[in-house]
């Protein structure tokens, strides 16, 4: 959409200069606003035309069976989806008693602004009914970030060239019509009207609705309240139906008359509390959101947005396409997250229900990153979340024949959602990821209550986990059969590479947190002689290597599997897993997303710089990147090793996912990790930052190793580090690094080490970037931007 020709493309906004409805639902999803809790996708106000409506409760969800042709034990039972909860954004216009909408009369002018910086959705329509009279409609929209239940609307009317009546319904309105789609019927079954009415309530301003799901027996209640500014005559009425509660308001305009609507809408759910508690709650909510007004509401929105930019902001010279999408990306990944409060990031967050809502891997290794350097304050209640579902990833692990916990490949609320085990059950490493990010944000945060609490407890079921899933071999070496690592087109493997080295990660940090806090360690019934066993099997732990290649294999025997015949593969028959069946993919070589890529932006320790050159060279030309999770990883080791173009090719397919639709899928909602992957491309890529693993009694400390493609002339970003901020502005030639505020942090430059203290910005040359043999892709997936590679919205991949 960015090279849309209604699309401009700026800096601090995403602005949209005509109505289009070929690309409407790809909208609504780009203009969506959230919170973290409450979300509500870009429709336009009056309801009508849409591609996919959507209000969304982070957390709100149906269930429905999974059926199987053959049983099999260990098999999910259910599946939950997310479902469209009450709108609250309805205000449909009536002028001279003909229904808005853009379809019909004439469309004179309209435009849409998604300001990155207020937090605000604004739109200004001029529209002539069919009966010839001409209005203006000025709109202006946001979810807040500080009144987490709240969300608001102010819609202004004002005729242009002569009188009008115009009436304005304020709605709110659950179990709205979906448009049909292709997908599995059950879950079209749990998602038509979801909602079973248990109140509804409309008096003078105020309208309310309380509903509950069948059978997840999830409460949600809706609450609106109105200010109202019309000239003499305005008047209202109120009334309420199970489904709808409506205020209508009417008014007899003048020319350079308005009449101007202000609606507060919260919500709320529960699936304990009662319905006076749901009620009351909402209304609650909607009194505090009247109070603070809507000028009040502006006000906090860009205070919140202030502070988040001033330690998150992406500076880019050289593109402004990059520019503008780093900070489409970083706005939609705060949404994602900022008030998330205990409960999942859905892999499309609360922008549609892409993926039936569920979160995935891509949380914790994705966007987790992300927020724990530039908002550590959205991280530990996301970790949380899934310390609350420890329950269930325990009970799960019992009922597979291991210790600790077992957590779930694609989830709602804790249970196993995904009915195809080679690819869901059998990905263990989603256990290592959880458990990484839960060190990683200790390490950036310095939380040391969580670390003993949520964390000590993460890592230690985990590490349990581990040591029942792998054994020792007649020579000691520790080996984990039968996984799925992160690449979907090998499954059921021996020793797969990042599955094995995150699990070594996982084991030493639970033993080196339970030998820091021995109090809770005996609390969790760990002893010497647990973590002396968990170390054994991390110092021992197997690492496929192909000696005849020089490079580390995918998993055991990866190697020697016959290669995908890329030649004979047309471009349309990707992605590869619609049209060949995963019996020849998985025992092929080809790779559907970065793995050992994966493992080595992960486990940077662990490889030399020389197999990290010739790991990538050789998976670059197996990769097909029918994932979205692929890009930006292929951009940070691009960048390391010294291939600087393709890097800035892949940060661009990573950057535009959503903006160019690569996907052929942004109307069902974003991608979110993709979104995220764009600050993984620029920082851990062309700024090269990674964690340094420090020797036993010293800190790990963050590395940086900085070089710019020849498109870009500046990159500058900015990271907190224990309270720390820290600002690297890197050029062609010379990175500097400014410690804006906090206690002085050691930080190293191309290996090299450094000091840094508050007010005193030291300037480091960048060397010169090795000369290697450019790697090359399997034919016909060259990334967007390379010679030969594909053109934006070329074969899209898939999640």
């Amino acid at each position: 959409m960015i090279t849309h020709p209604s699309y401009t493309v700026e800096p601090w906004c995403l602005r949209e200069t005509e109505l289009n409805l070929d690309v409407l639902a790809q909208s609504e999803s780009v203009f969506a606003l959230s919170n973290g809790h409450v979300g509500w996708r870009g429709n336009l106000d009056e309801g009508e035309p849409h591609g996919l409506p959507g209000a969304y409760l982070n957390g709100v969800y149906e269930r429905h069976p999974l059926p199987y042709a053959e049983a099999g034990y260990g098999y999910p039972e259910s599946g939950e989806t997310a479902i469209n909860v009450t709108d609250g954004k309805v205000v449909r216009l009536l002028v001279d008693d003909h229904p808005c909408d853009l379809r019909y009369g004439q469309l004179l002018a309209h435009e849409r602004v998604l300001d990155f910086r207020s937090g605000v959705l604004s739109r200004t329509a001029r529209w002539a009914t069919p009966g010839g009279r001409t209005v203006r409609i000025t709109s202006r929209r946001l979810v807040s970030f500080t009144q987490r239940a709240v969300a608001a609307v102010m819609y202004e009317v004002e005729p242009v060239d002569g009188p009008a009546t115009v009436a304005v319904q304020s709605e709110l309105v659950a179990n709205e019509p979906l448009p049909h789609t292709e997908g599995d019927p059950r879950v079209a079954a749990a998602t038509e009207s979801p909602l079973t009415a248990e109140e509804n309530f409309a008096q003078d301003t105020r309208l309310r609705l309380v509903h509950r799901t069948e059978r997840s027996a999830l409460r949600v209640g809706a609450a609106a309240d109105h200010l109202i500014e019309g000239p003499d005559g305005t008047r209202w009425t109120a009334q309420c139906e199970p489904d709808v509660s409506r205020l209508t308001v009417t008014a007899d305009l003048a020319p350079g008359q308005r009449l101007r609507l202000v609606k507060f809408v919260a919500y709320g759910w529960s699936g304990q509390r009662s319905l006076p508690a749901v009620h009351d709650q909402v209304d609650g909510a909607v009194a505090a959101a009247v109070s603070a007004g809507w000028e009040g509401l502006v006000a906090q929105q860009r205070a919140y947005l202030d502070e988040f930019w001033a330690g998150a902001d992406v500076e880019v010279e050289g593109d402004a396409q990059i520019q503008q999408a780093v900070r489409f990306a970083l706005f939609h990944v705060l949404q994602a997250a900022a008030r998330g409060e205990e409960r999942a990031i859905p892999a499309k967050g609360l922008t549609g229900t892409g993926y039936d809502g569920h979160s995935f891997w891509d949380t914790e290794s994705y966007v987790l990153p992300v927020l724990t350097y530039t908002a550590p304050q959205t991280v530990a209640p996301v970790l949380r979340w899934r310390h609350g579902t420890l329950p269930a990833a325990q009970e799960r692990a019992r009922q597979l024949g291991l210790a600790g916990a077992t957590f779930p490949w694609r989830t709602i609320n804790g249970a196993e959602c995904s009915a195809y085990w080679p690819a869901g059950t059998a990905a263990f490493h989603v256990n290592a990821d959880i458990a990484m990010a839960a060190v990683r944000y200790v390490m950036v945060s310095g939380d040391e209550e969580f670390e003993r609490g949520e964390g000590l407890e993460l890592l230690v079921e985990t590490a349990r986990l581990w040591r029942s899933l792998g054994h020792h071999d007649a020579e000691g070496v520790f080996h984990i059969d039968g996984v799925t690592g992160p690449d979907e087109y090998s499954a059921i493997a021996r020793d797969n590479l990042y599955t094995n080295l995150m699990a070594r990660q996982n084991l030493l940090a639970a033993a080196e947190t339970a030998t820091r806090h021995p109090d809770r360690a005996e609390e969790l019934d760990v002893d010497d002689e647990e973590t002396a066993a968990w170390r054994d099997a991390a110092s021992r732990m197997a690492m496929p290597y192909d000696e005849g290649l020089g490079v580390h294999e995918q998993s055991a025997g990866f190697t020697r599997f016959q290669h995908w015949d890329f030649d004979e593969t047309p471009p349309e028959n990707y992605p590869l897993l619609l049209h060949y069946p995963y019996f020849d993919l998985y025992r092929k070589q080809v790779v559907k997303q970065a793995d050992v890529v994966l493992a080595m932006m992960e486990c940077p320790n662990a490889f030399t710089d020389q197999e990290k050159a010739r790991n990538f060279a050789y998976y670059e030309a197996l990769t097909v990147r029918d994932s979205s999770l692929s890009a930006c990883c292929q951009a940070a080791l691009a960048a390391e090793t010294g291939h600087l173009r393709l890097a800035y090719a892949y940060l661009s397919e990573a950057a535009l996912m959503d903006l160019e639709d690569l996907e052929h899928n942004t109307r069902d909602g974003l991608h979110i990790a993709s979104l995220a992957g764009t600050w993984i491309a620029l920082v851990i890529g062309f700024g090269g930052m990674r964690r340094h693993i420090g020797e036993e009694g010293h800190p790990d400390r963050l590395g940086f190793a900085p070089r710019l493609p020849e498109a870009l002339s500046r990159v500058a970003f900015t990271v907190t580090v224990r309270g720390s901020r820290l600002k690297v502005d890197i050029g062609p030639a010379n990175a500097r690094y400014a410690l804006e505020e906090g206690d002085p942090l050691e930080v190293l430059h191309h290996g090299e080490p450094m000091t840094l203290t508050a007010g005193t910005p030291r300037d480091r040359p960048v060397p010169p970037v090795p000369a290697r043999p450019e790697p090359q892709q399997p034919r016909g997936r060259r990334p967007v931007g390379l010679p030969g590679g594909e053109e934006p919205g070329g074969a899209p991949p898939e999640q």
